[in-house]
């Protein structure tokens, strides 16, 4: 029996970067999982990888009638589970000056409405005892260049964290955040021009007190902490960033 024999976990965003690393580590250590994604392709190679023990299910964070269809598909595979990551979230690189209304409201739609009513129709489900872990980032701390809706939006998180921790006290349901700094998802290179990329990750990399970028794995293992084993912790942020917010 693995560790996580007998729990379930869902986790939004979970088709490729820390939300696939989490499941995986879970799905791994016996739990039960089911992901979410935008992209059909993505998510059916993710579950493939997973094994057995996952489902794959289609769905956007920022659309309110597929979190409900989410929340009904919860229900129809667990009936109550044990772990929510609310992992679902966008980058962009912007700076201020070029920042439009489009832009900005996909940001906030995505990074702050989305996780705020996953939780709502979600928590319905969640056993006492269980555990919800939000995906903040360094940015909502440090003066980023390029990333202020961004940032805005993952402080907007941290507060939900708080708030949402306070409310479903009654409920024996924790609520913390896991703040991540750079990590070696690849997401640079997807979100810039290669060489673009390629500096930023030289600039980020010297900038940062461990001189390096995390492994997913690293915020895999905080994430399943906070879900599972920080039983006298909530409305905690979690910073996993090589020391960047703190030195």
């Amino acid at each position: 029996m693995g560790e996580y024999t007998g729990k379930s976990a869902v986790i939004t965003g979970g088709s490729s970067g820390l939300g696939f690393e989490t499941a995986k580590q879970l799905a791994d250590g016996g739990a039960r999982v089911l992901i979410t994604g935008r992209t059909r392709a993505t998510l059916d190679a993710a579950r493939e990888r997973l094994g057995s023990n996952a489902v794959a299910v289609l769905s956007d964070a920022a659309s309110l009638p597929e979190t409900d269809a989410l929340a009904d598909r919860v229900k129809a595979e667990f009936g109550t589970f044990d772990a929510l990551f609310v992992n679902a979230g966008i980058t962009r690189f912007v700076p201020f000056e070029s920042m439009t209304e489009e832009v900005y409201d996909e940001l906030l739609a995505v990074n702050a409405k989305g996780p705020y009513f996953t939780v709502q129709k979600l928590a319905p489900l969640l056993n006492a005892g269980s555990g919800v872990v939000l995906t903040t980032s360094v940015a909502n701390v440090k003066g980023l260049p390029g990333s202020s809706a961004y940032a805005a939006a993952k402080a907007a998180l941290r507060s939900m964290t708080r708030s949402l921790a306070r409310e479903l006290l009654p409920r024996r349901i924790r609520v913390n955040a896991v703040s991540p700094g750079p990590i070696d998802t690849g997401i640079l290179a997807k979100s810039l021009p290669r060489e673009a990329a390629e500096q930023t990750q030289a600039q980020m990399t010297a900038a940062n007190p461990m001189l390096r970028f995390g492994d997913p794995a690293e915020v895999a293992r905080a994430v399943a902490f906070l879900a599972f084993e920080a039983t006298y912790t909530t409305g905690a942020e979690l910073p996993v960033d090589g020391g960047a917010s703190q030195l």
